[in-house]
């Protein structure tokens, strides 16, 4: 019979495994990392943008007399210009805004659920609008509808009158079409995004209990389109309060708003506090809004 050996486990001192090599422990505490990656945009954005607006803003106080006053502030809120200009800026932005959420809201709905050949060529064309400059699409109208335009070309050719009917485009009106034009595309960028995530199997189901295209918009996709419209209104809203291209490129004389003013000032009456003021109360105007916007937004739960 063959014996077995049994091995005996041995009792005495085990050598203990080497301590691994560990990496050195940083001395700075664990919220100091976010803060240093937020160091450089920060110093950036405060070189670049924070530190001008730090420089209008105290230009603002000091008139070319000499000292510091609140004297630029009660001359520029005094004189009828400024009033003029305010009023002009305000209800051109109020109008193109609701002009591009009507117009906005309608083309979305057609590119949408209309179907029809090119619906998608006509949405990436949307977006390819966007990057487009504001006085590019204003010099378009110009062509169409200036003095020695299209339209006014066409009309004479017919008629042989020596000059067109539409002179429309140096007058407010002018100003206003050529912001709808412009700013649409911005409306219709989240509408189309949010129409895009529509349960299609709403519509279908409002259908099928016989209501028709007009309630089924009403009742449907309006109330999931507000929260883009509302979002898309406020950006059309802003932009229009600080537009400057459009206003100088229809050449209109007699529509001065804020940006114009602080242009006029600046450049044409080397009234650089007052220019100044303007553009501050520009930029409280804006600041405003977004404050107001941030506020509704976070009262909604959007």
């Amino acid at each position: 019979m063959a014996e077995t050996t049994r091995t005996r486990p041995t009792v005495g001192h085990q050598p203990r495994p080497l301590p691994r090599d560990r990496p050195p422990r940083s001395r700075l505490p664990r919220s100091a990392g976010p803060l240093l990656w937020t160091l450089p945009p920060v110093a950036l954005l405060s070189f670049f943008f924070l530190y001008p607006l730090a420089l209008v803003v105290r230009q603002s106080f000091h008139p070319d007399t000499g000292g510091t006053s609140l004297r630029p502030y009660t001359d520029v809120f005094a004189s009828q210009a400024f009033r003029q200009a305010l009023g002009t800026t305000v209800w051109l932005a109020l109008a193109a805004t609701a002009g591009c959420l009507l117009l906005g809201f309608l083309l979305a709905l057609v590119i949408a659920f209309v179907p029809f050949p090119g619906a998608r060529a006509v949405a990436r064309f949307v977006d390819v609008f966007l990057s487009f400059p504001s006085f590019l699409i204003t010099l378009a109208l110009v062509f169409v509808y200036g003095s020695t335009g299209i339209a006014g070309g066409l009309w004479t050719d017919l008629t042989g009158a020596t000059e067109g009917p539409f002179r429309f485009l140096t007058t407010p009106w002018g100003v206003l079409l050529a912001e709808i034009t412009y700013f649409t595309p911005f409306v219709m960028r989240p509408l189309l995004a949010a129409f895009s995530q529509l349960d299609t199997a709403q519509l279908e189901a409002a259908a099928s209990l016989g209501a028709r295209a007009p309630r089924i918009v009403r009742q449907v996709i309006l109330p999931e389109a507000l929260p883009a419209l509302a979002s898309g209104g406020s950006l059309v809203l802003v932009l229009c309060l600080n537009e400057f291209g459009i206003v100088l490129f229809t050449g209109a004389k007699g529509v001065t708003t804020l940006p114009m003013l602080v242009y006029s000032k600046a450049i044409l009456e080397s009234d650089y506090p007052g220019a100044c003021v303007v553009a501050v109360v520009n930029v409280l105007i804006s600041v405003g809004l977004y404050a107001l916007y941030r506020g509704v937004n976070r009262r909604a739960g959007a």
